[in-house]
């Protein structure tokens, strides 16, 4: 019989690429990795590892085996959970990933408040993009994911199961002091761009936005793109993503970000008739916010960037019909074990509290999610707490929408 001790170090190895990152990983040193190694090919009677220059690579024979024993592994630590479970959220762990700006906005109140009510409970996170978080899913290495889709993105695999947990618009982002960021000009220079350069606290947002569950969000009914929403913000023109504000820029030097995001704002570009000069490629969000405030270029970032860290020097308008749909994803049959529902439960209740934009009567998903926000609660009956008005355009005076956390919009990050 397999050994699952040295199928772990075999997956590790596969993972990392290496002996000494799976000993870096597991803990181990490396020759007790090697010597993992070593009685696993005798157990199996094949060679599963040959030497590659300095290091090693899989064989054939290995690859397979390490497939299979992310498989197996991820199945033995869900049981082990699943049993933690059983007895209580007493003790126990439950395993999340999340991208990064996920991460970086409302994944941390999520854990506080999972902490708070399930003190015995381990949480573990992991910071990875969409398609890595659903393999680590399907493999049972995680127990959640948070993921994002656009309405474009191919439906999930049989098992995903989703929960919609809030809509996310995207923003171009541009110098703060209107400099011109031409593809022939070596920096700053001295155009204004005006009224386009804007705070996103202009915007009558607190970062991805401010409307509550049930409320329309702008660029939706009530919003025409090209003309002012009820705080006076620009949102952009035209009927199609960008409504003009990208093609305007189409001799600007532009800022990409990681392959999905890069390829996304491709997309958008093509929608406006152009294909952008591609000057920095980064997909640190403090980095690309501190080329496009040093005048060096210009980027599209979804509004949780901009809320998990925003450059002072920046300005941000919003891109109508540009919007990825964020979710909390699990995989298997329900119910989901204990410890799975609690920390799904922190999720949503943080995104029901807090100021991101959630789903709006027709900002429904493309497919429907198996289970949904429960869009008839008392938070969504009009009246915020202890009374204030909701997050729709009337809670203030002025026409922008309070923040439930009680510090002005643009103090929020």
């Amino acid at each position: 019989m397999l050994d699952v001790v040295r199928l772990r170090v075999l997956a590790a190895v596969a993972r990392t690429g290496s002996v000494t990152g799976a000993a870096r990983e597991l803990h181990y040193s490396q020759p007790s990795v090697s010597h993992h190694l070593a009685r696993l090919e005798a157990e199996t009677g094949a060679k599963l590892v040959q030497r590659a220059g300095r290091g090693i690579r899989l064989t054939e024979a290995g690859r397979l085996l390490a497939e299979r024993a992310a498989e197996i592994i991820g199945r033995v630590d869900s049981a082990a959970a699943e049993l933690a479970a059983h007895v209580g959220l007493r003790a126990g762990r439950v395993r999340l990933a999340a991208f990064p700006s996920a991460l970086g906005t409302f994944v941390p109140e999520a854990a506080a408040l999972l902490a708070r009510g399930h003190p015995g409970l381990e949480l573990r996170l992991t910071e990875t993009e969409p398609p890595e978080a659903l393999r680590m899913l399907r493999a049972g290495y995680v127990d959640l994911a948070v993921i994002f889709r656009y309405d474009d993105t191919a439906p999930e695999d049989d098992g995903i199961r989703l929960v919609h947990l809030l809509d996310d618009p995207s923003y171009l982002v541009v110098p703060g002091d209107g400099f011109p960021v031409s593809a022939g000009s070596g920096g700053p220079g001295s155009a204004d761009l005006g009224s386009a350069a804007l705070e996103m606290s202009d915007l009558g947002m607190s970062g991805p936005g401010a409307g509550g569950p049930g409320t329309t969000c702008p660029g939706a009914a009530g919003s025409e793109p090209g003309r002012s929403g009820p705080d006076g913000g620009v949102r952009g023109g035209g009927g199609v993503p960008g409504g003009g504000v990208l093609g305007a820029r189409r001799d600007a030097r532009w800022i990409a970000g990681c392959e999905r995001c890069r390829s996304h704002l491709l997309d958008l570009c093509a929608q406006e008739g152009f294909e952008p000069v591609i000057a920095f490629t980064t997909d640190d969000i403090v980095a690309v916010q501190a080329l496009v405030a040093a005048g060096m270029g210009v980027t599209a970032l979804p509004g949780l960037a901009l809320q998990a860290h925003r450059h002072p020097a920046v300005g941000a308008i919003e891109l109508p019909g540009s919007t990825r749909h964020v979710y909390a994803a699990t995989y298997g049959e329900p119910p989901d074990p204990p410890a799975t529902t609690a920390l799904l439960e922190a999720l949503t209740s943080v995104v029901r509290a807090a100021p991101y934009r959630l789903p709006g009567p027709d900002r429904a998903p493309d497919r429907a999610p198996d289970r949904a926000l429960d869009e008839d609660s008392e938070e969504n009956m009009g009246e915020g707490p202890e009374g204030d008005p909701g997050e729709g355009p009337e809670g203030r005076p002025d026409g922008r929408p309070r923040s439930r956390r009680g510090a002005p919009p643009e103090n929020r990050r």
